[in-house]
């Protein structure tokens, strides 16, 4: 019918300004994580691939596979407001977990390595280093960053 609105279904909208629930932004995070896990550990295995040391080809696919998480992250699963306090915040947990992830993967690695041969070391330790790094940043940004 021309000139009739029919106005949006409340319960099919994302309220504004509310918080998600725990649920949705679990399901969220752990969404963009395994989008952001590819990058990580397909950028991990190019590099070794390229010759790079473990360590730095680690470090180097972290910064990527992180910069993808928080891109996605921020807006969609916190719907962050984008504050520079905010931003700052979350720079610091990554450092942190960039130190985390990089450490337990550089610890873990030789010995898997040593006793199953580089491609499972790097799907064990990249699995081990991003379950220990993943379950802190969840934590962390939903108590603390963006509650």
């Amino acid at each position: 019918m021309a000139g009739v609105t029919i106005p949006p279904d409340p319960e099919l909208a994302e309220p504004e300004n509310q918080r998600l629930s725990l649920g949705t932004q679990l399901f969220r995070f752990v969404a963009t994580g395994g989008l952001s896990a590819v990058v990580d550990y397909g950028l991990l295995v190019l590099g070794m691939a390229l010759g790079l040391g473990h360590t730095l080809a680690k470090a180097i696919s972290w910064v990527f596979g992180t910069l993808t998480a928080y891109a996605i992250n921020s807006r969609w699963t916190f719907q962050s407001d984008g504050s520079r306090r905010k931003l700052a915040a979350v720079v610091v947990l990554y450092v942190l977990t960039f130190a985390l992830q990089v450490g337990t993967f550089a610890l873990v690695f030789p010995p898997l390595d040593a006793a199953w041969g580089q491609t499972v070391a790097q799907i064990v330790g990249f699995v081990i280093a991003q379950g220990i790094a993943t379950t802190v940043n969840f934590v962390v940004q939903r108590v603390w960053i963006f509650s």
